[in-house]
């Protein structure tokens, strides 16, 4: 028993280990340079590139294509561009199930007679063979379960491009931080643009970015009462029930 206390204790550590360093911690969100949508946009593709020779039209123009003029891309276009990512999430889901299922079985089998082994069995021992086994079984089971979640959220926020995949695909990342008071509201975005998703106001909605990264939160005196004491969270990390 004392070896078997010490193995139950030992695997509970263990598993709790792999959340321990979450205490305390926002979830972290996952890498984005990394899995196979980072792969696929990393090949270099080799978007067409733009004419950008000089035409005779354009220097007889009064107007000239240079992004710094009023008829130029204003766009988002290179390391060091900066753009607007526009976050409107409004997303409602509901899911529910229903499931029941019954069995019963039963099985009797006897021996009626047996060249008169069950009348002796019967007079002398009280042991009647008719039934000689009887069994039945019956189970059921039923379950329930409903999910409804509602998130919406309306947010804008300047990003910078920090890199150029090698075929086209811009590299954003972004941060916002306002603060009130004691409480310090955070906001950031990370995650893969295609240049000519880009509209003219040079902005990019949020389901138009691959491999998306969002996370919206805050810290200060508030967040900090809201949140479990670490020694509670160490607990239901580690208590099995």
């Amino acid at each position: 028993m004392r070896a078997l206390s010490i193995f139950l204790v030992l695997a509970l550590l263990t598993a709790a280990c792999s959340r321990l360093d979450q205490v305390g911690r926002a979830p972290a969100l996952s890498p984005i340079n990394q899995g196979a949508e980072y792969e696929a946009m990393a090949i270099a593709g080799g978007l067409p590139e733009e004419n950008t020779s000089t035409r005779p039209s354009d220097r007889a123009s009064l107007w000239s294509r240079d992004r710094a003029s009023l008829l130029g891309d204003h766009r988002a276009q290179q390391a060091g561009d900066i753009l607007t990512v526009v976050i409107e999430i409004n997303d409602k889901a509901e899911i529910s199930n229903s499931s029941k299922r019954g069995r019963s079985g039963s099985e009797t089998m006897g021996i009626k007679s047996f060249f008169g082994a069950p009348d002796a069995l019967s007079q002398s021992a009280g042991i009647s063979l008719d039934p000689a086994v009887s069994t039945s079984s019956t189970s059921a089971s039923s379950g329930d379960g409903q999910v409804k979640r509602n998130e919406k959220l309306t947010l804008r926020i300047a990003a910078t491009v920090v890199g150029v995949l090698d075929n086209g695909v811009l590299q954003i990342q972004g941060s916002q931080e306002v603060r009130v008071n004691y409480e310090l509201r955070e906001l950031l975005v990370t995650g893969f643009v295609r240049p000519e998703d880009i509209s003219r106001q040079n902005e990019i909605p949020y389901d138009k970015i691959a491999s998306a990264r969002i996370s919206y939160g805050g810290r200060g005196q508030i967040s900090d009462v809201q949140q479990p004491r670490y020694g509670q969270q160490i607990l239901d990390i580690v208590l099995p029930f």
